[in-house]
């Protein structure tokens, strides 16, 4: 049988064959003369363009994720761990985490999207949390060509079949649909974990001896460098690397799940440590746990469980095989450790141990293959501050709104209900399971998902979302309202924001514009941040989406947990009885610029992002929040992409219920998308309560009616459809276009 014969250090020095990895000359030349003294063989350039990638060092976002906000008394643990995790008293605490698998997505649609879920509930559970809940965050093309009803399809599969088959509820999440994203889909996922805080575990390597134990699914070659393939420039020729994507078993992610819990829970005195084999393999999770101790690590690459022979050292740490776990033992444990992975049939070998001092250092088949220092590859990463620039079509904005002439509004609406942004996703979540665990009280389809935590009075409402077109006319504010956003809709579920994670869904850092809309971007959302009390505690960056040189809209998915103290305050958008009386929380006005009406009348969005009040959201969501609590909202609903109306129809819809409104507004104020609005219905006997509560900043339009008909009469023209006309539109315009 023939041998892989890897180049010599010379070989790849004088070939360059480091550049293929990502790294460049100047980061090979600091390995060199700084970091090791001498050339690295093939095996060690491996390891660093892995460890030195976008992916896991965030050598060209440090700068900015410095600026967010991870501070606040409820903040257990922020970023840096496996996941973030928020105290919810009574000693439980809530954690959770977002990442993004885009390229992967890209090529292989079904694996993609099945192993970025795959990939964030072992980063939940590894910090010893049950995960309850996941979420997704989906931004596609125009649904305009087969290739990207294809993505759509599979994306979606990818998602419901790795989550129904591990047994976790997909609960909310938001999709979109715009040119941007045609070659370059976004595919981010969330998940969300409870857990004691007694049982909190941390991915570290400690104590001189202790013994490395590799849990969980064989290694095998899929996924090879796909940490270096994830952080590099999308393009045609990308498109033949499926090597680099990897292949799920959520069966297999069950039983590793359940055996790693029973050893946090049960065994607790013998671990020491345990971090998911997530981005970059074997190595990531190694570094990373030895650098996080002070310690160094001896691995020995013949004992790693194997899949396919003869298996190079490079490929045995680069590999992103899934399903599998590192764990750190005390000496001695290692039968008792083994024996519960052995009951659920997983492999789980000692294949290092904890060592003095600060090096890393790989054996295989008698030879030494690798002696780094761990935190070069861990912590040490170079980390650029990269130019900015305005981009140009910021600064050649025009600052006059766009002003739209509908002549038909009825027609408006119901053109505006089907475009694909703004239609129901029920056609995609429907494929979701989302009752299992039975612990879903609002499922797919309201604001926020919601998930009661059993034995207690409380639930958790959880939601994603961002409007990249915001992003793309102002990046700072359309971050600030990113986080607004979110934070509505937990409000509007019942809930009191707690903290959020991200996706960073960007352009190519080294393009000084796009860099901009990094930076401020992460300026608005921490603004944000700082004044709902909702810090930063965990989250992921994914720069360089873009196909052939053109970026995607500035994206970072923003997701958030809330805590909702008591069940009885659990609201959802849907309008509940005839009679009740039909608000709106806060002021329209004619704000269009980046708006789904201004794209469907001109096929793209332009102008100045449209005004702003933060301290004004602010006020508006605890308003509202204090009138749920206090039990005088039956209904509320956050005004989003289509505006007013769009919340209206959509508040109607849930119970087939019709309105009978009347309002000052001109009828195409109807469709603007000014912020901090919500849609509220009250019981008449609370008016009088609730509007004391509001503080004048809610204005009456009419009532729930029990008949079939949406109804508003504005300024000018009338609103006028069936409700079961426009619900009919609202729920078949996906399937139609998706056919």
């Amino acid at each position: 049988m023939l041998k892989n014969i890897e180049p010599t250090p010379e070989t790849l020095r004088d070939d360059h064959i480091y550049r293929e990895w990502g790294l460049s000359d100047a980061e090979y030349e600091l390995i060199v003369k700084k970091v090791l003294g001498r050339l690295p063989n093939y095996t060690e350039a491996g390891l660093f363009s892995g460890m030195w990638s976008e992916h896991c060092s965030y050598k060209n976002s440090k700068p900015v994720l410095k600026k967010f906000w991870t501070q606040g008394d409820q903040v257990v643990a922020g970023p840096g761990e496996g996941a973030g995790i928020i105290d919810i008293g009574d000693g439980q605490a809530v954690v959770f985490k977002a990442e993004s698998h885009n390229h992967p997505s890209a090529i292989e649609p079904y694996e993609g999207a099945a192993t970025g879920v795959g990939g964030i509930i072992r980063d939940i559970f590894s910090m010893g949390a049950k995960p309850i809940a996941l979420l997704d965050s989906l931004r596609f093309g125009e649904l305009t060509d087969e290739a990207t009803k294809y993505l759509v399809s599979q994306v979606v599969a990818g998602i419901g079949g790795y989550g129904n088959c591990i047994g976790i509820p997909t609960i909310g999440g938001d999709t979109a649909f715009d040119a941007s994203y045609q070659k370059n889909p976004l595919v981010n996922a969330m998940c969300v974990g409870i857990l004691n805080q007694s049982d909190i575990q941390k991915g570290q390597a400690t104590g001189v001896g202790n013994s490395v134990i590799y849990v969980g699914a064989k290694t095998g070659r899929d996924g090879i460098s796909g940490a270096s393939f994830a952080s590099a420039e999308f393009n045609d020729a990308k498109t033949a690397q499926r090597s680099a994507v990897q292949v799920g078993d959520p069966f297999m992610e069950k039983l590793l799940m359940d055996a790693c819990l029973e050893v946090i829970h049960d065994h607790r005195e013998s671990l020491v440590g345990i971090q998911d084999m997530g981005a970059a393999g074997l190595v990531s999770s190694s570094a990373e746990m030895a650098s996080k101790a002070g310690s160094g690590l001896e691995l020995n690459l013949d004992l790693v469980p194997q899949r396919e022979s003869g298996m190079t050292p490079f490929e045995l740490m680069l590999s992103e095989s899934q399903e599998r776990m590192l764990l750190c033992v005390q000496a001695g444990a290692e039968k008792e450790i083994n024996a519960v992975f052995e009951k659920y049939g997983l492999d789980a070998v000692t294949i290092g141990h904890v060592t003095t001092g600060h090096q890393y250092r790989l054996w295989h088949q008698g030879k030494l293959v690798a002696d780094v220092p761990v935190d070069a590859l861990a912590s040490d990463a170079p980390v650029y501050q990269r130019e900015q620039r305005v981009p140009v079509r910021l600064a050649q904005q025009s600052n006059v709104q766009f002003s739209p002439v509908v002549t038909d509004v009825t027609t408006t609406l119901k053109q505006i209900l089907q475009q694909p942004t703004v239609a129901s996703k029920r056609a995609l979540y429907r494929t979701y399971d989302s009752q299992v665990q039975t612990n879903t009280v609002v499922q797919p389809g309201s604001d926020a998902g919601v998930v009661r935590i059993r034995q207690t009075d409380k639930a958790l409402a959880m939601t994603t979302d961002v409007n990249g077109r915001y992003l793309f006319l102002n990046p700072r504010v359309g971050g600030e309202m990113a986080v607004a956003e979110a934070a509505r809709n937990i409000v509007a579920s019942g809930g009191v924001p707690l903290g959020i994670t991200d996706c960073l869904n960007f352009g190519n850092p080294e393009n000084p514009e796009q860099f901009y809309e990094l930076d401020e971007s992460a300026q608005g959302i921490s603004r944000a941040c700082q004044l709902f009390n909702t810090p930063v505690i965990s989250g992921n960056v994914s720069l360089n989406n873009e196909s052939n040189g053109q970026p995607i809209y500035p994206t970072p998915m923003i997701g958030m947990v809330g805590l909702i103290k008591h069940q009885r305050d659990i609201t959802t958008q849907d309008f509940k009885q005839p009679g009740d009386a039909v608000y709106v929380l806060c002021d329209t006005y004619a704000d269009f610029n980046g708006s789904e009406l201004q794209k469907m009348l001109t096929g793209s969005i332009s102008g100045r992002l449209f005004d702003f009040d933060l301290e004004a959201e602010k006020r508006n969501q605890d308003l509202l929040l204090g009138a749920i609590q206090a039990g005088l909202v039956a209904s509320a609903h956050d005004a989003a992409e289509g505006g007013l109306i769009v919340a209206i129809a959509e508040s109607c819809f849930g119970n087939n219920l019709g309105v009978s409104l009347i309002s000052d507004l001109r009828a195409v104020e109807f469709f603007a998308e000014t912020q901090s609005r919500f849609v509220v219905s009250v019981p008449q006997e609370k008016r009088h309560a609730f509007e004391n509560q509001m503080q004048s900043q809610v204005t009456y339009l009419g009532d729930v009616t029990a008949t079939d008909r949406l109804f508003v009469q504005t300024a000018d023209q009338a609103f006028d459809v069936p409700v079961s006309v426009a619900k009919q539109l609202w729920e078949e315009a996906l399937p139609c276009l998706l056919k």
